[in-house]
């Protein structure tokens, strides 16, 4: 049952990115809107919808929400989602608090139509369940890096827009034949600027559905496996001891050194210096 609901004249619709409390950051990514929003002091906000379907993470703090005839409260490390045009009220609670949201552009909406999804009803998740982890990562893609991937945002917004939606998932045993197109692609061009289409192209299938079924089968989202084949690739550069670490970034398709040597150290345990120093010890 949708709970879409006509809002109410006089109240507040607020546009994407805009919010009552102040943003801190704010990155359009996608398709999204990713914004970084506190609250400092404890508030009751007034009655207000929003223009465009949203994930809320709760990062710090508590809070309670008013909307139809329901009544929420939520803690820190929840997540909720909500359709667009909902009227709700909040309560910020005392010693404030900060959300990460991501608010949806009507392409998700027409991406999920093509597979007869719809973003019409709210959902959360208090208990660190997929949805919450998916979150988590486009949390760290988006604002925990110095640039954001395009590859892995897009594919972990695939895998979340298809959890709210509710889309089904056929409980496979054995992985669809397509999936080792895309693996053949992904190893063969990981040093590219693959984007979600070029995949589904190669698939054949949906960009959302290629999302979900991938990490069901390789236990890892595609920006996170793309990233690993990236590494894998730059180890090899590296026995060339005269090839710079900064051309090596860049010819594996990271966004510069310090992102190449941050994820560089974050899967190997080792700096690329430090890496190619135990490879090729000085003569």
């Amino acid at each position: 049952m949708s709970e879409t609901q006509l809002i109410p004249a006089g109240e507040a619709r607020l546009q994407g990115g805009q919010f009552f409390g102040a943003v801190r950051h704010r990155l359009e990514h996608s398709g999204a809107v990713f914004s970084d929003l506190r609250h400092p002091v404890p508030r009751k906000l007034p009655m207000h919808s929003h223009e465009l379907p949203f994930f809320g993470l709760l990062l710090s703090g508590f809070y309670g929400e008013r909307y139809g005839r329901q009544q929420k409260q939520f803690s820190p490390m929840s997540l909720m989602f909500r359709p667009a045009g909902i009227p709700h009220q909040d309560e910020i609670a005392r010693g404030g608090l900060r959300f990460f949201h991501v608010e949806l552009r009507p392409g998700w909406n027409a991406r999920l139509a093509e597979c007869s999804g719809k973003l019409d009803q709210g959902c959360e998740d208090s208990r660190g369940g997929r949805l919450f982890w998916l979150a988590m990562q486009l949390y760290r893609e988006t604002f925990a890096v110095e640039q954001a991937d395009p590859l892995c945002v897009e594919s972990l917004l695939a895998e979340v827009t298809g959890l709210a939606a509710r889309l089904p998932l056929q409980e496979k045993k054995h992985a669809p034949q397509w999936l080792e197109r895309v693996l053949e692609k992904l190893h063969a061009e990981c040093c590219a600027r693959l984007t979600l289409d070029d995949l589904s192209a190669a698939a054949g299938v949906h960009p959302v559905h290629l999302s979900r079924v991938f990490r069901r089968f390789q236990r890892e989202g595609i920006g996170e496996y793309t990233r690993r084949l990236r590494v894998r690739a730059s180890c090899r550069y590296l026995l060339d001891r005269e090839l710079p670490i900064a051309e090596i970034s860049l010819l594996t398709g990271f966004a510069d050194q310090s992102h190449f040597t941050r994820e560089f150290r974050r899967i190997t345990g080792l700096t690329p210096h430090a890496f190619r120093s135990r490879l090729l010890p000085a003569c």
